[in-house]
């Protein structure tokens, strides 16, 4: 070993050189040699899937229809299939909101889904559209974490999911501000059909009765204090006029604007089938 060494550094510089330059090209082609081996040997058909193994949330889609929509975006063999792209793969049927992907030796796949739950229809709101324009370019629906997701309208089971409207983005929001507002609306024996919400923050509530009430702009808070005072209070109005309620409007400072059915007033306003009216505040 010593002689080698002093027999090395004997050479001159240049050969040296050549010869680590020899040694690193010997071990580069070797490394070379072996990945390729091994992505060879990697992809030969003994190492293709055999079986794909489905778990989770199989309500919306059966494994066969899973199967036919994911499998043939699937490429690769057990050894080089990118299990990411497998995730994207299932993650793109409808209804299906997440998707783990295992392997599992020696040749079958794991995929664990989580499907899409309905909680509310949504309508984005156009550009410039204001709470009371019907103007919405699209109609998806909205799942139990305010995610937007799009999917076929006439397999939803349940007719009573709300409406939400608004601008991009604001569906996690406004799901959590009509869940809120729910509780406080069943006081009134009904149901907070349809919440929208306009570009510059103002909120519209629509009851399954057909009654729609201005909300108004400002924090949840707020809303909800002016909602829950309006509810607290509107027993009073309607039993004193013994009317319905065709809407109202919360955004006045001092109380709230009324519009109940039927109810008329002598003088120059008799004869009219709705009446608006105020009440003030508590």
């Amino acid at each position: 070993m010593a002689a080698n060494t002093a027999l090395d550094q004997a050479l001159p510089p240049d050969v040296r050189l050549m010869n680590g330059v020899a040694v690193l090209l010997m071990l580069g082609l070797v490394l070379a040699v072996l990945a390729y081996g091994a992505n060879w040997l990697a992809r030969r058909p003994v190492f293709a899937i055999r079986a794909v193994q489905i778990e989770g949330d199989v309500a919306r889609n059966s494994s066969a229809t899973l199967r036919a929509n994911a499998l043939p975006r699937l490429s690769g063999t057990f050894l080089t299939m990118n299990l990411q792209q497998a995730r994207q793969a299932f993650e793109a049927v409808p209804w299906v909101r997440q998707a783990t992907v295992q392997r599992i030796w020696p040749a079958r796949l794991k995929v664990t889904l989580e499907e899409h739950r309905p909680a509310a229809y949504w309508e984005l709101k156009a550009e410039g559209a204001d709470a009371q324009s019907d103007a919405a370019v699209e109609r998806q629906l909205v799942n139990s974490f305010g995610e937007v997701f799009q999917a076929n309208l006439g397999d939803v089971e349940d007719e009573n999911l709300p409406t939400l409207s608004g601008p991009t983005g604001s569906a996690g929001h406004m799901l959590m501000l009509w869940k809120q507002l729910q509780p406080l609306t069943e006081a009134l024996s009904d149901s907070a059909e349809r919440l929208d919400l306009s570009g510059r923050g103002s909120w519209r509530l629509k009851l399954e009765k057909g009654a729609e009430i201005e909300l108004g702009r400002g924090s949840d808070a707020e809303v909800l204090a002016r909602y829950e005072q309006f509810v607290r209070t509107l027993t009073q109005m309607t039993s004193r006029y013994q009317a319905p309620l065709l809407a109202a409007d919360l955004r006045h400072r001092d109380g709230y604007a009324l519009k109940l059915r039927g109810v008329t007033t002598s003088g120059p306003e008799a004869g009219a089938k709705n009446k608006s009216t105020k009440t003030t505040r508590n």
